[in-house]
């Protein structure tokens, strides 16, 4: 079994020494170019941006080309079918029919604006996704260095405890300790064995959930710089909650997406209004009878009024009104709830903040009481149990210490995220 660990130990030091070294800037670069979903919200905004090309295109000149050709019975009239007296001709043309909007009481444009809004929330929102992305993968950038730190204490107490072990057996040989005493120190060693190999198994699978963050599915590995510590944290966190507000593109999305609301009714309101326009055709006869002139050509102006409508373009504006309304409750909404989440954040910040100080005192006594157990046991004032206690809680203590300094960066991250805070 310990030879298995050995070979293990020296296969993970072959992969730290080949694994690019990545830093925590570089890790959320690569997975802002790299990741899907980031990838997804940039064309969804790329798409909400063609919303606005399509509204306004309504105010831009509407130009066709038209080709016909007929052939009919010469003199006939048109009967049944249309209310139109002109006679039928043979006949093929081309032309050209051109249109263009002149006047519509700013529908239009209204409807242009609401479409910007929209595009601009789906903006919001694709930054609240890149946020997030690099929430995650920080989040799993210190998960893996815990991992990896918890590791180095676990190998380090197997070691120990290995050396205990063996310097047990030579004294017993030599009638200076019991089998009692060689029996506990196997028991410690197999035990250390055990939390060795579920570290190892820890670090494999913070491993692969990094990768993941990175939007790579092969599971591939790196060597992870340490990070720095963070700035102080603020001593409350009322500033937090304002700047929150201020500046997480949840809540600007959803401020987008009311104006857009607003200016959707305020456009369907003026539908109610007349629309005046410019139409103009002209074109050549190819082939005809002799008696259609070789060209024809017209222009006029279209006013359109909507008189009844059964009550569709009121019904409209009041749904996007209502709909305006809903969106603005849920703002209220998400501004309480972002609240709480910064605030929240904070607690376990400070908490964290805490315990990386309390840890660290439980570490320096957990280091001298395993000094002083060592010498008692060498003294044969005490068992060896109590000798493999100290180790044991050595041990706990480096890796609570591990764990309480990335838990802490981890919280820190999570409260720069709730409050807007990330880069």
């Amino acid at each position: 079994m310990r030879r298995f660990l050995v070979v293990m130990a020296a296969c993970a030091a072959l992969r730290a020494q080949t694994a690019p070294t990545l830093t925590l800037e570089e890790a959320e670069r690569i997975a802002i170019q790299n990741h899907p979903r980031i990838a997804a919200a940039k064309l969804a905004t790329a798409s909400s941006q063609e919303a606005v090309h399509q509204t306004k295109a309504i105010l831009q000149p509407q130009v066709g080309v038209n080709m016909t050709g007929s052939i009919a019975e010469h003199g006939s009239l048109l009967g049944a079918g249309q209310l139109q007296p002109q006679a039928l001709y043979s006949r093929s043309a081309a032309g050209v029919s051109v249109s263009q909007t002149v006047f519509d009481f700013g529908r239009s444009k209204m409807l242009t604006a609401a479409a910007e809004a929209r595009a601009g929330a789906q903006a919001e929102r694709a930054n609240a996704v890149r946020l997030e992305v690099q929430l995650r993968v920080r989040d799993a950038y210190y998960s893996v260095l815990q991992a990896q730190r918890q590791l180095k204490a676990l190998r380090e107490n197997v070691e120990l405890r290995s050396l205990t072990q063996r310097q047990i057996a030579a004294l017993a040989k030599s009638n200076l300790r019991s089998t009692l005493d060689v029996s506990f120190a196997e028991l410690n060693l197999a035990e250390a064995e055990l939390l060795l190999n579920r570290a190892e198994n820890d670090v494999r699978a913070s491993e692969v959930d990094f990768a993941a963050t990175l939007g790579f599915p092969d599971g591939r590995r790196y060597a992870l710089a340490e990070p720095p510590d963070p700035p102080s944290l603020e001593p409350a966190a009322d500033d937090l909650v304002t700047k929150a507000i201020a500046s997480r593109p949840e809540i600007a999305a959803l401020k987008m997406q009311i104006q857009a609301s607003r200016r959707q009714a305020d456009s369907e309101a003026r539908q109610l209004l007349p629309s005046i326009s410019l139409v103009g055709a002209g074109g050549y006869f190819g082939p005809r009878d002799q008696r259609i002139h070789p060209s024809y050509g017209a222009a006029g102006v279209n006013v359109t009024i909507p008189v009844l409508t059964g009550g569709l373009f009121t019904s409209r504006r009041k749904e996007a009104e209502l709909r305006a309304e809903s969106e603005t409750q849920e703002l209220r909404d998400l501004e309480v709830r972002i609240a709480r989440e910064v605030r929240l954040a904070w607690v376990d910040a400070d908490n964290a903040r805490q315990r990386l100080a309390l840890t660290s005192k439980v570490l320096d006594q957990a280091v001298r009481t395993l000094r002083l157990a060592q010498t008692r046991y060498e003294l044969g004032l005490s068992s060896i149990v109590e000798l493999g206690q100290a180790q044991l809680s050595r041990t706990q203590g480096e890796v609570s210490a591990a764990a309480a300094r990335y838990e802490y960066l981890r919280k820190r991250n999570l409260l720069d995220y709730q409050a807007g805070m990330l880069p």
